[in-house]
C-alpha cells in the first residue's frame, strides 16, 4: 500500500555515495591447517606471469564495498588466444577453500561472489560491472594459450560508501581491547551505509527493519547521518503490505518496493526505530508523519492475542524471527517484543499529544504484562516459557525483560538462572546477542554486559574479523542456517552493536 507523500520525501533523503580508491596492500598465499586458514606472504602479484591453472591472490587490507578494475599484459608471443579467468572474492580467506559447486542450500548461489571472464585482446583494463564486498581477491587463469603468459600489472577498488568518515565521532575506550571492537564494528557499519541501511553489502543488500534499528543506535553514536534513519523509516512507512503492515524489507531497485515479507517482531521494531529517532533528532515532522503507521503496528500486533491475553504461537515459518535457531519457539520471546513496543508507542504518544491513546496503552501493558506472567511464567523453574512444549530459551527471557514482564530484582535473579540452564535453546546471532546485552545494561548488570561482549564478538576479532559477521555460534563455527557457509554474510549490520554499548556507556 503505497503512500506517495512519503515515498517522496523518502526519495530526498538518498545520499550521495562517497568514493575512495583501493589498492592491494600484500600479494598472499592462503594455507589451511586443519580448521585454521591463514596466509603467507607470496611474489607480488605485477612480478607473477601466469600460465594455465595458477592463480593470484590480492590482499586489500581492510573489507571493501566497491567496484574492481584489473589491468593486464602479457608475456612472451603476441597472444594468439582470449584468456580465461576466474575471479573471486571473499570477505575471509576460509571462503577460498569452500567449494561454490558444491552449494546446495535454499538461499540462491546466485550470492556467491565469483565471476568467469574472456580478455580477447591484451593489454587490456577490466571493470566489474558488479558491485562485491570482500577483502581478498583470487584471480585464477582457467585457460591460456602456451604462446604467453598473463602478468596482472594493476588492481585497485573504487569503494564506496554513504557514511562520511570525516563525520565520524572520534572516540577512545578505556581498554584497548574494547578500541579494536569500536574499530571493527564501525567498520561494519560503514560498509553497511550505502544508498540506505543495507543489511549486509554482499547478501541481501537490501533495508530491513530489524538490522535499520540496531544501525540506527550505532550511526547515533558514530556519524550521526541521521537522514539516513529517518529516509529508511519514511521507506516502511511508504510502501507498507495491504493491511498497513511494515514489511520486513525493502527494495529500492528498480523502483521502491516493499517485500512480501512479513515478520511479527521487524513490523514492531518499527515503533520502538521510530521512538529512537524522534528521542535523538526532536523531528516533530517526522513523529506527524509517521504517527499512525507506528499505531497501526501496534493494532495488528493485537489481534494476534489469544484467550489467554499472550501472543498466539504459531507454526507458520517465519512468523516472527527474534534470532536464527530453527528450534527456537517464538511465542514467548514474540509477547516480549509487543510487550517493548507498547512502552516506544507508550512515549509516541505522549510526544504526539495523543493522550488518550498513551492511557489506553498504559492500560494494555499492565494487563498484558499481568498475563504474561501468568501465561508463560513457570514458577517451579523460575523461567519463562514457550509454546505447546513450553520451551526454554534465552530469547524469550531477554525479550520478557525488556518488556519489564519482571522486575529489575526478578530479572537479575532470571538471567543468573539461565546460567545453569544447559537445556535452553541458546543464542546464534549478533542480533539477539545485542538484546542480550541490552537486557543485562536495562537490569544494570554492566560489568556482565561488558564481559558479553568481549567473549562474544571478542571471538570473532580474536579469529581475524575485520567486520562482524551475520551469524555466529562459538559453539559450532561453521553453523549455517541456509545449507551452506559460503553464502554467509561477513559483514552484517546487526552485528555493528559494540559500536553503540561502547561509545553510549563510555566503555
Amino acid at each position: 500500500m503505497k503512500d506517495q507523500y512519503l515515498l517522496e520525501k523518502a526519495k530526498a533523503l538518498f545520499p550521495k555515495l562517497l568514493e575512495t580508491t583501493a589498492v592491494p596492500t600484500e600479494t598472499i598465499e592462503p594455507i589451511q591447517e586443519g580448521q585454521a586458514v591463514c596466509a603467507k606472504s607470496a611474489p607480488h602479484y605485477k612480478e607473477r606471469a601466469l600460465r594455465n591453472g595458477e592463480k593470484v591472490f590480492l590482499d586489500f587490507g581492510n573489507h571493501l564495498t566497491g567496484y574492481l578494475t584489473i589491468r593486464m599484459a602479457s608475456e612472451g608471443a603476441h597472444p594468439d588466444a582470449p584468456v580465461w579467468l576466474k575471479v573471486r572474492f571473499a570477505e575471509r580467506l576460509d571462503e577460498f577453500f569452500e567449494d561454490a559447486a558444491a552449494y546446495q542450500g535454499w538461499i540462491s548461489k546466485s550470492w556467491i561472489q565469483e565471476e568467469q571472464i574472456h580478455i580477447d585482446v591484451l593489454p587490456a583494463e577490466y571493470s566489474f560491472e558488479r558491485r562485491f564486498a570482500f577483502r581478498y581477491v583470487e584471480i585464477e587463469v582457467l585457460d591460456i594459450s602456451s604462446k604467453f603468459a598473463l602478468v596482472i600489472t594493476d588492481a585497485q577498488c573504487r569503494a564506496v560508501s554513504s557514511a562520511d568518515d570525516d563525520a565520524l565521532l572520534p572516540y577512545q575506550a578505556k581498554e584497548e581491547r574494547f578500541s579494536q571492537l569500536d574499530r571493527i564494528a564501525v567498520r561494519t557499519l560503514h560498509e553497511c551505509m550505502q544508498r540506505v541501511f543495507e543489511d549486509g553489502p554482499k547478501r541481501d543488500r537490501r533495508l530491513w527493519m530489524g538490522d535499520l534499528r540496531i544501525e540506527a543506535l550505532a550511526n547515533y553514536e558514530t556519524y550521526r547521518q541521521n537522514n539516513l534513519v529517518k529516509q529508511g523509516l519514511y521507506l516502511f512507512a511508504g510502501d507498507t503490505l495491504p493491511d498497513g503492515q511494515v514489511s520486513a524489507n525493502m527494495f529500492i531497485e528498480p523502483e521502491i518496493e516493499a517485500d512480501d515479507v512479513a515478520m511479527f517482531d521487524y513490523s514492531l521494531f518499527f515503533v520502538a526505530a521510530l521512538r529512537d529517532y524522534v528521542r535523538q533528532t526532536g523531528d516533530d515532522e517526522a513523529l506527524r508523519d509517521l504517527y499512525k503507521t507506528a499505531m497501526r503496528q501496534i493494532e495488528l500486533a493485537s489481534h494476534r492475542l489469544n484467550e489467554e491475553g499472550v501472543i498466539a504461537d504459531s507454526d507458520q515459518l517465519g512468523w516472527c524471527f527474534l534470532d536464527w535457531n530453527l528450534n527456537l519457539n517464538k511465542q514467548a520471546g514474540a509477547h516480549g517484543v509487543y510487550l517493548y513496543a507498547l512502552k516506544a508507542a507508550m512515549e509516541l504518544s505522549e510526544l504526539y499529544g495523543d493522550f488518550e491513546e498513551q492511557a489506553r496503552l498504559e492500560i494494555e501493558l499492565e494487563e498484558r504484562k499481568r498475563d504474561a506472567q501468568r501465561v508463560l511464567w513457570d514458577d517451579e523453574q523460575g523461567v519463562f516459557v514457550s509454546g505447546a512444549q513450553r520451551q526454554i530459551s534465552w530469547a524469550s527471557q531477554c525479550f520478557l525483560i525488556l518488556g519489564d514482564a519482571v522486575s529489575r530484582e526478578e530479572g537479575i535473579q532470571l538471567l543468573e538462572r539461565m546460567e545453569t540452564r544447559k537445556d535452553a535453546e541458546q543464542m546464534v546471532t549478533p542480533y539477539m546477542y545485542h538484546h542480550y546485552v541490552e537486557a543485562l545494561l536495562y537490569l544494570g548488570m554492566e560489568e556482565k554486559a561488558k564481559q558479553v561482549l568481549m567473549q562474544y564478538w571478542g571471538s570473532m576479532a580474536e579469529q581475524g574479523a575485520d567486520t562482524f559477521w551475520e551469524l555466529y555460534n562459538p559453539k559450532a563455527p561453521s553453523e549455517s542456517p541456509y545449507g551452506g557457509t559460503i553464502v554467509l554474510s561477513y559483514c552484517h549490520a546487526w552485528s555493528c552493536a559494540p559500536a553503540y554499548f561502547i561509545r553510549k556507556y563510555q566503555w
